[in-house]
């Protein structure tokens, strides 16, 4: 299931809205096939989020809100990330539920250099609920660059990870930067850097990672210059650790998927795969968002109003272009028989989703990092910097790939 981010040669999805039972709430999805489910109110028009989607360079002295222009908001979750740290940003709704504002000392001003992801939830006057996912990026000072950094500091991964730096202004001189940046790992192993054009840049060792491995990565950006007078602002260390291995091999010709854990089998699940009009790209794919339950719409993805559906569950996002390993309860008997998807993987689920069913209990034992291959789909494999697939290329390939 899988489109280009914001493009759609296939379904895939693009994050717009999500709607989750317990206020997790995540980004906005499309692939799978299906009837369509009714045409709920746009969550744009019902939950106004200031700045707009989107935005960068948002001035700090910029207002941020979340209204609705009637029902009331239900929930809004705002997290603040710089440094690859993430820190929620606390606030406070209006009595009447119409309106949230950010609270505390700095309410009234946004951090430089952040991005913010915002998640509401809204009943309309109808008793209808829907969610919208958002983010935004603040103004950097001229002169500066900085990188966004994948994955979260002090967090526990899969051990398909790769270190991904995405930086806000294209770098001229990528081997000052490269210099710049040092990944390391406990017990040691070679790290090597590739580049994928001049704002991204990947770290990743020649195997997938060893389990209980600690990994740093080092920011030494600080007055470093990218471009003629455009200087680093970071100096700073984060921290990873790598759990258990779990690699999970789907056939898209057989309608399986083995569950290997630590090299062993745990288990084979069937599946559906993406229909021989919209199929399943094949090779490596690392699992970078989980969430509990999404809306898939194919309108966001190009398509016309072949499906809306508001409530996918236990949905694993594997490309940055769409392609999702997620719960399905609509599509009757098909798993382990044929493939109908719109380039996704499904698993046999319930409405409202279930630890008891194959997708759930996939979905309890998956890990950001962990890796998805696809092999016998008639369909290309994967582009190493579409989400995390770095894991495409041979590691020569993988080495010529760097500046310094």
């Amino acid at each position: 299931m899988r489109t280009a981010v914001r493009r759609a040669r296939r379904a895939g999805a693009t994050l717009a809205a999500v709607l989750t039972w317990a206020g997790l709430v995540g980004g906005l999805a499309g692939c799978d096939s299906g009837e369509v489910f009714g045409k709920p109110r746009s969550p744009e028009d019902l939950i106004r989020v200031t700045p707009d989607d989107a935005s960068k360079d948002v001035k700090t002295d910029g207002g941020l809100q979340v209204k609705v222009p009637e029902g009331r908001l239900e929930s809004v979750k705002v997290v603040r990330i710089q440094d690859a740290q993430e820190e929620k940003v606390p606030g406070r709704l209006d009595q009447d539920g119409s309106r949230w504002r950010p609270s505390g000392p700095d309410g009234e001003r946004l951090a430089l250099a952040a991005k913010y992801v915002v998640d509401a939830v809204a009943v309309d006057d109808a008793g209808r609920r829907m969610a919208r996912h958002t983010t935004f990026t603040t103004f950097v000072p001229d002169e500066r660059f900085i990188g966004y950094v994948t994955p979260e500091n002090r967090s526990t991964v899969g051990t398909g990870m790769i270190v991904k730096l995405e930086f806000n202004r294209e770098i001229e001189n990528r081997a000052a930067v490269e210099k710049a940046v040092r990944v390391t790992a406990k017990p040691a192993v070679e790290v090597a850097p590739h580049w994928f054009g001049n704002t991204r840049l990947d770290f990743r060792p020649k195997e997938y990672w060893k389990p209980g491995t600690k990994v740093t990565v080092d920011l030494k950006l600080r007055d470093v210059e990218a471009a003629p007078g455009v200087y680093g602002l970071q100096y700073k260390s984060f921290t990873f650790t790598v759990g258990r291995s779990q690699v999970s091999l789907v056939d898209a010709a057989s309608h399986t998927m083995e569950v290997r854990r630590d090299g062993e089998l745990v288990d084979t699940l069937p599946i559906t795969a993406g229909a021989p009009r919209s199929t399943t790209y094949n090779g490596k794919m690392v699992v970078s968002e989980l969430l509990e339950v999404t809306r898939m719409n194919s309108r966001t993805v190009g398509f016309g109003g072949e499906y809306d559906i508001p409530d996918v569950p236990h949905a694993i996002r594997l490309t940055d272009s769409g392609t999702f390993l997620h719960g399905n309860y609509w599509s009757g008997g098909v798993f382990g028989s044929s493939n109908v998807s719109h380039g996704c993987v499904g698993l046999r689920d319930v409405k409202g989703g279930s630890s008891q069913t194959p997708a759930g209990w996939f979905f309890d034992r998956t890990l950001i990092g962990d890796v998805v291959e696809v092999k016998n789909s008639a369909d290309k494999k994967v582009a190493p910097d579409n989400g995390l697939g770095g894991w495409n290329m041979g590691w020569k390939e993988w080495t010529a790939g760097a500046a310094g």
